[in-house]
């Protein structure tokens, strides 16, 4: 048996074209063109990479940019006051802080600044609250990536049984929520679980992200089991995921390549989230499928 190889530059592709047309119409009908800030403190080199693209698919969706370098000893203070600065701009639509920070900034205190409604990330605690309760809100950018690429495989979620590897703020965490609200029957497997492969194994659904180079085996996947590898690991090879693709790919029924399958998601999903927060803010409909 070979796994479908979810292809996630496509779905991406598709996604951010969806987008497109529905800021066309949005420029139409209020007259003004949806924006996303992003503020970078520092050359981290892979943030940099990560701002330059969603940069390049920020224009390409026909939304205006608006990129913020600060330099690695920015204070705090500083930093606030431009969040402030973000949230009073009618013209800014969503707000996207770049992690990681310095460390002499408390990464905390910067998210809780940002207006949710503008929190196109999805890292602040009130959307983190409001995924959890079932409220419209927004949710961080890969887990909603991945569910769409779940969606994808999967006419109905409801009833499978899905395992997140990882409990991260940014992936773990909001991942099992998105699941639970689509009805699977969830587990979420950490650092402390006992026999995390026997977990592993029971489940239709895996969504790895622990940020350890194939760290899950074919061994630990259920045959006909849906992939989710959203780690991305350099080494000596290139970059590799969570799971170890060649054996994974032997047993799974479908399973998301590492590059080329939860990466592009994620920006896509942050240039559909600005362009939902524009659509609120305005009170103007949301493209269907979005």
């Amino acid at each position: 048996m070979t796994a479908t190889i979810i292809d996630g530059r496509a779905q991406a592709a598709a996604l951010r074209a969806t987008v497109a047309g529905g800021v066309a119409a949005f420029v139409a009908a209020r007259g003004r063109t949806p924006g996303l800030a992003v503020v970078l403190v520092g050359e981290d080199p892979a943030s940099s990479v990560y701002v330059r693209s969603k940069g390049r698919a920020t224009r390409e969706a026909g939304m205006v940019g608006f990129e913020h370098r600060l330099a690695a000893d920015t204070t705090e203070t500083v930093l606030l006051a431009l969040v402030a600065q973000l949230n009073a701009d009618p013209a800014v639509d969503g707000i996207l802080v770049q992690l990681p920070l310095p460390a002499h900034i408390d990464t905390a205190r910067v998210i809780e600044a940002i207006d949710p409604d503008k929190d196109v990330d999805g890292f602040h605690p009130v959307n983190a609250g409001r995924l959890a309760t079932g409220l419209p809100g927004f949710v961080p950018c890969t887990p909603l990536g991945c569910l769409m690429l779940l969606r994808g495989v999967h006419s109905h979620l409801a009833g499978l049984e899905a395992v997140v590897v990882g409990r991260s703020n940014i992936v773990g965490k909001p991942m099992a929520q998105l699941v639970l609200a689509e009805s699977c029957t969830v587990t979420v497997v950490h650092s402390r679980t006992r026999d995390a492969r026997a977990h592993v194994r029971r489940a239709d659904i895996v969504v790895a992200a622990v940020g350890i180079a194939g760290f899950i085996g074919g061994d630990w996947i259920k045959p006909g089991a849906t992939v989710i590898d959203v780690g991305i690991n350099r080494t000596d090879e290139g970059l590799v995921g969570d799971v170890d693709f060649a054996s994974a790919a032997a047993i799974a029924g479908a399973i998301t390549p590492v590059p080329g399958g939860v990466g592009p998601m994620t920006i896509a999903c942050l240039i559909r989230n600005t362009y939902v927060s524009a659509c609120r803010r305005e009170g103007v409909a949301v493209e269907k499928g979005l």
